[in-house]
């Protein structure tokens, strides 16, 4: 007899990669009180009070608590896709009875996560840079 949900490990990496900003994985996975899940929330208000705050912001620099929500969630994903299935069960599956076996699903989603989750990365900086650096004279 199983007392504890089976957890998927391929689901909770499609949660982090699709919804991690607002941290569904970490609801999924530690329930509706985690505190990193919350923090994930917190970037909602966060960003409108750098909108109300500011004077005419960037919308990028209103969006940025998000964004980096957002590209922590990638990571989340990248790292709960690589976790051994040994290991997985371990931690999250100890009283479920079954065991964890990756399949092809897991790592085209890997490879969607990687692909995601460097380019948004990439522009974040450059944006960034070119904000701070150029006062938005690229763009």
């Amino acid at each position: 007899m199983s007392t504890q949900p089976h957890k998927n490990k391929t689901l909770a990496t499609a949660l982090a990669f699709l919804l991690g900003g607002v941290g569904a994985h970490r609801f999924y996975l530690h329930g509706s009180v985690d505190r990193i899940g919350l923090l994930h929330i917190c970037s909602i208000p966060l960003a409108g009070m750098v909108y109300g705050l500011g004077h005419a912001p960037n919308p990028f620099y209103v969006l940025l608590p998000l964004i980096v929500s957002w590209l922590a969630g990638f990571l989340e994903a990248l790292v709960i896709g690589l976790t051994p299935d040994e290991r997985w069960d371990a931690r999250h599956n100890t009283g479920s009875g079954r065991t964890s076996q990756s399949r092809w699903p897991l790592a085209l989603l890997l490879v969607l996560t990687m692909l995601v989750g460097a380019t948004a990365l990439i522009a974040t900086i450059a944006r960034l840079f070119d904000l701070l650096y150029t006062g938005g004279a690229y763009g």
